[in-house]
């Protein structure tokens, strides 16, 4: 702790350099809150934390940790991995402090208050036990090599001072890499170099959440894709994977991203931090990303395959990085003005997160990075699952109501039907402009009109969006969106010359039809397979039946403790393949050992309509780009 106090008195001396205790300029509300976090003095995945707020003249003050950070419309409590805070006086001397509720501290004779310290515990190593953990990509991880710094999980806010910017100084070995979003401006280096301590400044709380860090053995790559710099952290912790071999994956992709969005360029630098999860009882499970304005927080599992892996960083970048459209520019006065600990919710997450997650697949089919056929059958898989949803819940209500049930189960559906909404959007806008216009268009008009510091009228956005458009889109929202009426698809495709069908088309080897192929059975510490197996063509063409039970995989027995990770390993399984597999059918052993080949099923997909118009040809080839294609 020696180096830690020093270096906590030295900015505190330099940051009150000159002023006297009964001075102004010491005063809270005219002071940075200074906050130290010492990496090398971690001790059972605790992080020791001090934060000076400056001079405070008033009797009480309240400390709050986030229950709720943007973008992950869940109650995450962070108040709940901190451990012994304290608050200490000018002399040395402990405070009252009464921890008022989860989240919430209210320090007495605060007149006296020098600094608070507390312990952080990392979310990562509870995820699988704490019902409603903090969700991976906003969680916080805290072990010997990798700390993965989502800044919310660690510092807070005073209610009084909630304006108020932040310096923030972090303590680490010397041999770790670390990845900032937060501009470094200053760095003091230990007598014997094994410590180092970078200072950071953020002009408010918001900019300590939306920007996260990561410290450790990192494999970091840094490039360029036009104007923008583009750093990739990544933590494998059995370095199965590496940045390099993302590289061309991350560069391609968002290449293409750019060249949809055209002129609109809001960042110089963007940051991908990247932790991979391994297959253990501490490894988190929530895998995804979280959006920042000039970064994302991807959390993957180690054990993919790197044609998956890289897979996954399109689908899931690509989304976080198209939310520099919405909410990140288009949002409303919720988003903008948020409330860590109670706030209300915008009721356009139709937009933020369904717009976004359209954008995120359409791009790919209108850059050439997947064919017209990809792109429908992803589509249609929404429109499957959606439907397994709540189709008939208005989305305006649910997005306002969002922490509440039956709202909260239905969420899934923001990236499902939230997608289809946009998809449907786009071919109306396209349709009644003869390809003039586009959801994107309307998009970059709203970014002209608002943008990241002036956020609209919540109520006001879908007369505005009208207003900018067409009385059918109108019509569509008052049914679709805000009204509870089902949307019926096949209108749409019609507009673009396409109809519904089934057809057999490729799957992966865990699903069927309509859903996986297995299911587990914990009382007898078994994995087996279900009717569905039936309509996968590789395990039905191997004679596989419904109840065989998966014994082994590869020689690897399978578990309930395993299960995951060896369907894992099958959900990547690829063709050309060998695989030995041995099976239980009432009690007797079945041998599999053969060469993979593709896999397919029978589902509903898109196909081309021969009798289409020339009208709905033109809007097709004008919504994919189609316009070089025959």
């Amino acid at each position: 702790m020696k180096n830690y106090f020093v270096l906590y008195l030295f900015i505190t001396l330099l940051l009150g350099c000159g002023a006297g205790k009964n001075s102004q300029a010491d005063l809270a509300v005219n002071s940075p809150i200074v906050v130290n976090m010492n990496l090398t003095n971690v001790a059972n995945d605790q992080g020791p934390v001090i934060v000076n707020p400056g001079r405070i003249a008033k009797d009480t003050l309240i400390y709050r940790l986030p229950r709720i950070v943007q973008g992950t419309y869940a109650v995450s409590d962070f108040g709940n991995y901190i451990e012994n805070l304290r608050a200490i006086d000018y002399k040395g001397n402990e405070l009252q402090s009464t921890k008022l509720d989860t989240n919430t501290w209210q320090i007495i004779n605060a007149e006296e208050l020098d600094y608070i310290e507390y312990l952080v515990n990392d979310t990562f190593d509870v995820e699988r036990e704490v019902e409603n953990a903090p969700f991976s990509p906003a969680g916080t991880n805290i072990e010997e090599e990798n700390f993965v710094l989502n800044l919310h999980g660690f510092i807070g806010y005073f209610d009084s001072l909630k304006n108020n910017s932040y310096t923030l100084t972090i303590s680490s070995p010397t041999s770790f890499k670390r990845t900032s979003a937060l501009t470094t401006v200053a760095s003091i280096v230990s007598e014997d170099s094994t410590i180092t301590t970078p200072t950071y400044n953020a002009p408010r709380y918001f900019d300590i959440t939306d920007n996260p860090m990561m410290y450790g053995n990192l494999d970091v790559e840094e490039f360029m894709v036009g104007d923008i710099k583009i750093v990739l952290s990544l933590y494998s912790p059995n370095q199965l994977h590496s940045a390099e071999s993302l590289k061309q994956t991350i560069f391609d992709m968002m290449k293409a991203q750019k060249d949809y969005l055209g002129d609109i360029n809001s960042t110089s630098r963007y940051d991908i931090y990247l932790y991979l999860a391994e297959n253990n009882d501490t490894a988190p499970t929530g895998f995804g990303a979280l959006e920042h304005h000039t970064s994302t927080v991807v959390v993957l599992n180690e054990s993919a395959s790197k044609e998956s892996l890289a897979k996954s960083m399109i689908d899931v970048v690509s989304h976080e990085f198209f939310h520099i459209l919405t909410p990140l520019s288009v949002h409303s006065e919720d988003v903008h003005y948020f409330d860590y600990n109670q706030p209300t919710f915008s009721k356009h997450l139709w937009m933020y997160e369904g717009v976004t997650e359209y954008f995120a697949q359409h791009f790919q089919v209108y850059e050439k990075l997947v064919e017209p056929q990809e792109f429908y059958n992803s589509m249609m898989q929404k429109i499957m699952i959606s439907k397994r949803l709540d189709d008939s819940m208005s989305f305006t209500e649910m997005s306002e109501n969002i922490l509440e049930e039956p709202f909260a189960s239905n969420y899934y559906n923001v990236y499902q039907k939230g997608a289809l909404i946009g998809m449907c959007l786009d071919i109306l806008i396209r349709e009644e402009s003869n390809g003039e216009r586009s959801l994107l268009s309307i998009m970059k008009e709203l970014s002209k009109r608002y943008g990241m510091d002036k956020p609209f009228n919540d109520d006001s956005l879908i007369n505005e969006i009208a207003s900018l458009t067409y009385p059918s889109v109108n019509e569509f929202f008052e049914n679709h969106v805000i009204g509870n009426t089902p949307i019926d698809y096949n209108t749409f495709f019609e507009k673009v010359g396409l109809t519904i069908a089934e057809a057999e088309i490729e799957t992966n080897f865990i699903r069927g039809k309509n859903s996986f192929i297995f299911r587990a059975d914990p009382a007898n510490d078994i994995i087996l397979f279900t009717d569905e197996v039936k309509n996968n063509s590789w395990w039905r063409d191997q004679g596989v039946q419904a109840n065989d039970i998966l014994k082994e995989v590869n020689g690897a027995l399978v578990t309930m403790q395993n299960a995951q990770s060896i369907l894992g390993e099958i959900y990547q399984w690829k063709p050309d393949q060998d695989v030995e597999i041995k099976l239980l059918r009432n009690g007797e052993e079945v041998i599999i050992k053969t060469k993979l080949v593709k896999t397919y099923t029978v589902a509903s997909t898109l196909k081309e309509d021969p009798n289409a118009t020339d009208k709905q040809v033109a809007t097709r080839k004008d919504w994919l780009d189609l316009s070089t294609i025959e």
